[in-house]
């Protein structure tokens, strides 16, 4: 149960409100190419409108360091908003300053104010006091619905709350029952995937599913570091040695859990391999289950001595359709799944049709967590990298929950507290 206060539990008729939202989506020149987080802010936006109220809204764009680019301005998302609300939407040139000033105060009830990007200034994420303050002066009450940057303690998401009333927008309060629930109340046996390219990145929501979830698998480039740590050479393939260690400490912590109740961590054992990122490279499939630390999850295979290993060009770029197979099988068999990270190099386009040479495995997943293979289980899916692939493919209704924050979604999946939710008021 969501326990901050939201839009719903204050009056917001007539007030001037400051809506903080994450349109940090991807730009082509003057168009949005991808205006999924500007769709899952409307719900609050028309709520606010609704309400007869003044809105102000703020958000960042890239990563402009601290100064004006125009190759990061918000303006082609006003344009974007006002098309999706069939409305027009005012666009200020800047976020503070006495001009933002004057059209704050000259804003109609019902009449919508995008500022332009906070992360023009150094000082938003510093969260200099004063440059909060200025955001602050412009409204009434604050509400808070980026979700994608409730982790950082920045001048609008933690900052601001400290000048004005400051509650929930309606997707933040989604975006946290849901992960929430699913991870401290999933409707079991819960299957996790998690993809990426570094153990580091991903070991503190490793550990947090070691503990919570049945079914445990890894893949993409985040595979790598596991075979290295059990003696197998994976030639040209992309890891950090210094990633080892925590790879051999995951893969005990899971041994160790493994004993205490049904538990499975699966690391693939066959992979789609190439010597190079290409379209039209040649593939091969490369099978080591007959190293016996996969024997454990998988039934010992006899493999040919050649498709056991790497050349020494080579690298792997997908999971394997043995592995894929017995991912999706687990899927199939669970109530609940939390899928964060893709099983290859997907973003290689394919020669012909939508689906590249390295996106297979991710593809087989897709299809036994969208209830095409018969079971559709409850699913939530994070991640940039993930929700930039199934948005690509068209796929973003066949999911339950498609998370708008990639680092907030890791970071409350794991157990840590949003500085930008707990600076929010409380119900009681």
């Amino acid at each position: 149960m969501f326990t901050k206060k939201t839009i719903k539990d204050i009056d917001l008729t007539g007030k001037t409100v400051l809506l903080r939202a994450d349109y940090n989506v991807p730009l082509e020149g003057s168009k949005v190419t991808d205006d999924y987080r500007i769709k899952q802010s409307l719900p609050t936006v028309e709520y606010i409108l609704k309400a007869n109220a003044k809105l102000i809204i703020c958000s960042h764009l890239g990563r402009p360091k601290g100064r004006p680019d125009s190759l990061f301005s918000l303006a082609p998302v006003a344009k974007r908003l006002g098309s999706l609300l069939d409305k027009k939407v005012e666009f200020a040139k800047d976020c503070v300053g006495e001009e933002v000033k004057t059209e704050a105060k000259n804003l109609q009830p019902g009449q919508i104010l995008l500022l332009e990007n906070l992360r023009f200034h150094a000082e938003e994420e510093e969260n200099d006091e004063n440059f909060a303050k200025e955001l602050a002066s412009l409204a009434d009450v604050f509400v808070q619905d980026g979700f994608g940057v409730v982790h950082r303690a920045h001048a609008s998401t933690e900052g601001v709350t400290h000048f004005l009333p400051s509650v929930s927008g309606l997707l933040l309060e989604k975006e946290v029952d849901t992960i929430t629930d699913v991870m401290e109340k999933p409707q079991r046996p819960l299957t996790a995937i998690v993809g990426g390219a570094k153990v580091s990145d991903k070991l503190e929501i490793l550990r947090r599913l070691i503990k919570v979830a049945d079914f445990l698998a890894v893949g993409g480039a985040l595979t790598n570091p596991f075979l290295v740590a059990r003696g197998i050479n994976v030639a040209n393939s992309l890891y950090d040695a210094e990633e080892l260690s925590v790879a051999r400490d995951i893969l005990r912590e899971a041994e160790e859990e493994s004993k205490k109740r049904n538990f499975v961590f699966a690391v693939p054992h066959d992979f789609v391999v190439t010597n190079k990122i290409d379209k039209a490279a040649d593939t091969r499939v490369v099978d080591f289950s007959s190293h016996s630390f996969v024997d454990v999850m998988y039934y010992p295979k006899r493999v040919p001595a050649d498709a056991a290993k790497l050349h020494a060009h080579e690298k792997i770029l997908d999971i394997g359709p043995f592995s894929s197979a017995f991912v999706a099988g687990a899927v199939q068999l669970s109530n609940t799944v939390v899928w964060n990270g893709t099983m290859g190099v997907t973003e290689t386009p394919s020669i012909e049709g939508p689906i590249g040479p390295f996106a297979h495995g991710t593809e087989t997943l897709i299809e036994a967590i969208t209830g095409e293979m018969g079971h559709k289980p409850f699913s939530v899916v994070g991640g940039g990298d993930t929700v930039g692939y199934i948005e690509s493919r068209g796929i973003m209704d066949h999911f339950n929950h498609v998370s708008t924050g990639g680092g907030a979604s890791l970071e409350l999946m794991s157990g840590h507290k949003l500085p930008g939710v707990e600076a929010l008021m409380d119900k009681k």
